[in-house]
């Protein structure tokens, strides 16, 4: 084992945390990597297949509609300026080809620009694994995971990902009934994603800024 690796064991969680943020870039700069990738046929990540490349391309296509299309109602903006008291970073752990992020992401960029005490910031799984290992979601490298840092003391205060509670429970429910998701879940899910709106990713997000 060399030397950088032993070093990354020897980090405490927070501190790997405080590297991620430093080189973790703002919702624009990561649309503008979408953007790029789906222009040029390319994915993130180590290996780039032709799925990867074809995922990244329609989930550019959704970012760019969500961004437009999605909503917060009056009351829930007033909740969502409401939280304060302490300045947190948001950090998301994703990958250009995954879907469940490309729903995700919109909206959680649409709460950190609410709130002034929000910042949200963007790193790559595969280029973090050493972040991702201390994150994992039922022994699982799932992303997105979003990680809650205050700013001051660097602590964690909580964690989300990968999906919103009610399609999470949806993958559960079909892989105890059928052992692995199928392309015609995947559909399936995809339409809950499209009636939903946001609208339960929107609610975790409430519960998560309820922890501040």
């Amino acid at each position: 084992m060399n030397t950088d690796v032993l070093g990354k064991l020897e980090l405490t969680r927070e501190e790997l945390l405080q590297e991620g943020i430093a080189k973790g870039t703002s919702y624009a700069d990561y649309r503008l990597l979408m953007d790029s990738l789906a222009t040029e046929g390319k994915a993130t990540g180590p290996e780039v297949s032709e799925d990867r490349v074809n995922y990244t391309l329609l989930n550019q296509r959704r970012m760019k509609r969500l961004d437009k299309t999605l909503k917060i109602d009056k009351e829930t903006e007033d909740k969502i300026k409401g939280f304060s008291g302490r300045k947190v970073t948001w950090l998301v752990l994703t990958e250009s080809w995954c879907g469940d992020a490309a729903q995700a992401l919109p909206m959680i960029n649409k709460v950190a620009e609410l709130n002034e005490d929000v910042t949200l910031k963007i790193i790559l799984r595969d280029e973090n694994l050493d972040i991702m290992n201390r994150f994992l979601t039922h022994g699982a490298m799932s992303i997105p995971k979003l990680v809650m840092i205050d700013d001051t003391s660097g602590m964690v205060l909580g964690e989300w990902g990968s999906r919103p509670k009610v399609a999470q429970q949806m993958v559960v429910d079909y892989k105890n009934q059928h052992g692995a998701l199928t392309p015609e879940f995947k559909e399936e899910l995809q339409i809950w994603y499209n009636k939903d709106k946001g609208q339960h990713m929107l609610q975790d997000l409430l519960e998560l800024l309820s922890l501040e």
